[in-house]
């Protein structure tokens, strides 16, 4: 199953945070970073933000013409070196709310495969003017017992000025996992449940997922999202 990644969406540095359905599996190709994330429980929730966005950064910065040539290259990278590390189960089900214990297994897979579609179409492109000096994680520490925690990282943008962007993650049988981010305080959990929300009591789930296939978003969220890495 493939997922959308609206984490690095905000950020102009992830797609998406994961969003997906059902038990989720990383591709064929980034199996090494699955068994990473495997071991990450031990590492400190901010160490593991700071490992991957410079994994992913140094690979954007060593590729990022063969990236501009070929969209499907960057969204392979981005597969191998980001969704590992994002709950894409827990995330999908804050989205849809109630509507997802009402969906069907087709509705669920329709909206992950609509909202990957779109995520991609909006915000893949911004990926490739981002440039790794321009992330900075925040260290945050927390209890060895903690299951959950934000870990703030600082967006600096063309004109100087800079952007607050917050991850918030869970301590799962993998280790810590994103599901969250929020922009200026926007998350971008909240926006999307909440504009999907009267929609789907509206019109229906179906009406959401043709929304998702012409590549629409939530009004709260473009502003922040769109090219102003």
């Amino acid at each position: 199953m493939r997922s959308p990644v609206p984490v690095m969406c905000s950020m102009a540095l992830i797609v998406s945070f994961g969003l997906g359905a059902g038990a989720w599996s990383p591709p064929a190709g980034a199996q090494a970073s699955a068994g990473a994330s495997a071991a990450a429980g031990a590492e400190q929730p901010s160490q593991i933000i700071e490992s991957v966005a410079q994994t992913f950064l140094k690979d954007l910065d060593a590729n990022r013409a063969a990236y501009q040539k070929d969209p499907k290259l960057l969204r392979g990278a981005v597969d191998r070196d980001v969704l590992p590390y994002f709950d894409v189960q827990f995330a999908a089900r804050l989205v849809l709310g109630r509507y997802w214990r009402t969906a069907t297994p087709q509705q669920r897979q329709q909206f992950v495969d609509a909202f990957e579609s779109s995520m991609f179409t909006n915000y893949g492109s911004a990926l490739l003017g981002f440039q790794s000096n321009r992330l900075r994680v925040q260290p945050t520490r927390v209890a060895s017992d903690a299951t959950d925690a934000i870990v703030r990282t600082v967006i600096r943008r063309d004109d100087g000025s800079t952007v607050q962007v917050n991850f918030a993650l869970r301590k799962t049988a993998q280790g810590w996992k994103a599901w969250d981010v929020i922009v200026e305080g926007v998350s971008y959990i909240k926006s999307f449940r909440d504009d999907f929300g009267s929609e789907i009591e509206q019109q229906g789930l179906d009406a959401v997922i043709q929304r998702l296939e012409r590549g629409e978003k939530p009004p709260q969220i473009a502003a922040p999202a769109a090219g102003r890495s």
